[in-house]
């Protein structure tokens, strides 16, 4: 799992400053403010949370705990619910993606909870 964790990470952090500079480039002018606002949060969000599978990866080769490995596929299912929610909802202007977007925070923060519970067992 740490491979994986740090590759599929590297592949986030990569599409997060993609995304984030075809938002600043190509969709400024085709965005209203508050979707561009809306793009930013998304591609902020996704770097967060490929540096956190790192944060994830880390704790896999630290410990035989299965918490890490559970906290980084919740990372990975945050960033594709919550970060693509945003991302569709501020492409297309479909307010009900919004209603999906919560259930990739959750997850994202169920990943941070997870990863705590593993440094409490760190020797």
């Amino acid at each position: 799992m740490l491979k994986t964790f740090a590759f599929i990470g590297s592949v986030f952090g990569l599409l997060a400053v993609a995304m984030g500079a075809f938002g600043a480039h190509a969709m400024q002018s085709r965005l209203e403010p508050r979707l561009l606002d809306v793009w930013e949060t998304a591609a902020r969000y996704q770097m967060y949370h490929a540096l956190a599978l790192f944060a994830a990866a880390w704790l896999v080769g630290r410990t035989e705990s299965a918490w890490p490995v559970v906290g980084g596929w919740l990372f990975v299912a945050g960033i594709v619910i919550f970060c693509g929610s945003l991302y569709g909802l501020a492409a297309s202007g479909l307010d009900w993606l919004g209603a999906i977007t919560p259930i990739g925070g959750l997850a994202m923060m169920g990943g941070w909870l997870c990863c705590a519970v593993a440094a409490t067992r760190l020797a």
